[in-house]
C-alpha cells in the first residue's frame, strides 16, 4: 500500500511521512479521490487535502476505496472524467475511470494550472483507458 496527500497552493507540496493523514489533517479537510464517488470534483480548494493513491493494486476491487472513505467518515469525489470525456470504440471495449497514482497527479496539477478539465484530462487519461475527449472521438 502506498498512500499520498497533498495540498496545493502556488507550488506543489508534498510530504512523506509514516503517520496517518487522519491524524495529520481535520476530517473536514480531507477529500478521498475515488473513481466510485457519486460526488464529481468541480473545482479544487487549496483548503483541501486530497488523498490519492488510497491502494495500489494489481486487481480493481470496486467500491473499496469508497468503502474506506466511508468508514473514515471522510468527503469523496471523483475527476470529472465522465463529464468530459466520451468512450472510445475499442477492440476489447475496455472503459475504466480507475487512474495510477501518477495520472490522477498529472490530472490534477494541470487542472491547477489551467483550469481546465479537457486540458488536464488529457494530460493524465491515456488512450489506454478508453476514454478521450470528444474531439479525438471525432478525429
Amino acid at each position: 500500500r502506498l498512500m499520498g496527500c497533498f495540498t496545493l497552493s502556488c507550488v506543489f507540496k508534498m510530504d512523506t511521512t509514516p503517520e496517518s493523514y487522519l491524524d495529520l489533517f481535520p476530517l473536514e479537510a480531507i477529500v478521498y479521490l475515488t473513481p466510485d464517488s457519486e460526488n464529481v470534483l468541480e473545482d479544487i480548494d487549496p483548503d483541501k487535502v486530497y488523498v490519492l493513491g488510497g491502494l495500489v493494486d494489481e486487481s480493481i476491487h470496486k467500491q473499496l476505496t469508497l468503502r474506506r472513505a466511508r468508514e473514515q467518515c471522510l468527503q469523496t469525489a471523483r475527476l470529472p472524467i465522465r463529464e468530459y470525456m466520451v468512450k472510445a470504440p475499442n477492440s476489447r471495449n475496455y472503459h475504466s475511470e480507475t487512474l495510477a497514482i501518477n495520472q490522477v497527479f498529472d490530472v490534477l496539477s494541470t487542472y491547477y494550472e489551467t483550469r481546465s478539465w479537457p486540458a488536464a484530462l488529457r494530460a493524465g487519461v491515456s488512450s489506454g483507458k478508453g476514454y478521450v475527449l470528444p474531439d479525438a472521438a471525432t478525429a
